[in-house]
C-alpha cells in the first residue's frame, strides 16, 4: 500500500505561481511513475504531468512551458511547480502513484483557486 499526502494548494492571483508537494508513505518502493492530475468543476479529470522514477518528465500539451514537474525519491516527493496560472487553471489537483503491478494510488487532493 502507498499512501500519498498533498499539500502546497491555495487561492492566488492570476499571473501568480504555486507549488504543490506530495509525499509519499508506505510501499514506495514500489513506486515507479508519479503524477498529477487536476479536475475542474463539472470537467472530467485530466492528467497534468507525470515523472519516472529515472526522472523523465511527460505533459499535457496545455500546461507545456508553464509547468515543471520533478521528483526526490530520497524523500518520497513529487512537486509540481505551477507558473503563470490563470482562472483555467482552478481545480482540485491530485497526486498519483503507479506501482511496479500497475497498481494506480491516489492522494486526497489539493484545491487551486486562479482569481482574475
Amino acid at each position: 500500500q502507498v499512501q500519498l499526502v498533498e499539500s502546497g494548494g491555495g487561492l492566488v492571483q492570476a499571473g501568480g505561481s504555486l507549488r504543490l508537494s506530495c509525499v509519499a508513505s508506505g510501499s514506495t518502493h514500489t513506486i515507479t511513475t508519479m503524477g498529477w492530475y487536476r479536475q475542474a468543476p463539472g470537467k472530467q479529470r485530466e492528467l497534468v504531468a507525470s515523472i519516472t522514477r529515472g526522472g523523465s518528465p511527460n505533459y499535457a500539451d496545455s500546461v507545456k512551458g508553464q509547468f515543471t514537474i520533478s521528483r526526490d525519491n530520497a524523500k518520497n516527493t513529487v512537486y509540481l511547480q505551477m507558473n503563470s496560472l490563470n482562472p483555467a487553471d482552478t481545480a482540485v489537483y491530485y497526486c498519483t502513484a503507479v506501482s511496479l503491478i500497475g497498481r494506480t494510488y491516489w492522494g486526497q487532493g489539493t484545491q487551486v483557486t486562479v482569481s482574475s
